[in-house]
Parts: C-alpha cells; sequence; structure tokens
C-alpha cells in the first residue's frame, strides 16, 4: 500500500513538472497608419534585420518570419485596426518556447521608425 502512495506521489510531483510555461504577452504598439501599411513595415523592417517571410496574408493582418541566422527563431506580426488606426502585436518563439517581449523592442522601434519616415 505505501509503495502505491509513494508511485502515486512521485507521478503527481513529476507530472507538475511538465506543465508548460504560459505564453509571454506579445509586445504591442498602436500605430497611426492603416493595417496594410503597418503590415508592409513591419515585413520591411523583418527583412532588413536578416529574417526571411514565410507567410503574410494582409487579409488576415498575419505575417510569419524566421531569422536566417538563428535556427527554430521565429517572430508572428498581428495587425488589426480600422481606417487610419492600428494595432500591432509581435510574438517571438524559439525552439517553440516563447521569448520575452523585449526581445522585440528593437523590431517594434524599428517599424515605428519606418512608418515615421514614410508620412
Amino acid at each position: 500500500m505505501s509503495r502505491r502512495l509513494g508511485a502515486l506521489l512521485l507521478a503527481l510531483v513529476l507530472a507538475g513538472c511538465a506543465t508548460p510555461r504560459p505564453a509571454a504577452s506579445p509586445t504591442e504598439l498602436t500605430l497611426a497608419a492603416p493595417p496594410e501599411t503597418a503590415l508592409e513595415a513591419a515585413a520591411e523592417a523583418l527583412m532588413a534585420g536578416g529574417y526571411v517571410v514565410r507567410h503574410a496574408d494582409a487579409s488576415l493582418g498575419r505575417l510569419e518570419a524566421v531569422f536566417s541566422r538563428w535556427p527554430g527563431y521565429r517572430v508572428l506580426v498581428e495587425v488589426e485596426g480600422e481606417g487610419e488606426r492600428s494595432r500591432l502585436g509581435l510574438a517571438a518563439t524559439r525552439g517553440g518556447r516563447a521569448l520575452p517581449p523585449r526581445t522585440l523592442e528593437a523590431l517594434a522601434a524599428e517599424i515605428a521608425a519606418r512608418l515615421a519616415t514614410a508620412d
């Protein structure tokens, strides 16, 4: 009986170790630009930084890119909005694990700068 109880407790402890980390919240920008323009600026900034755009769909407001020099590093861009305003969300993963939002601060600044100079 005590062996079964010990095995059950061990299984519960080990199962707790297997729970995934909660996903990091995306880095978000509110932009004074239409969603299509914001998505285009994000694609240009990513390509200039050495990323390869694997998938982009303006009608869905989504873009996925991978870093050519860092295997397993992926960036997902999502844009929502109407008219002349949009909200852009950036999330990064490496090997399927979410990276902290600070990883994308330079990219977010580059996208904002590209949109500011486009005016």
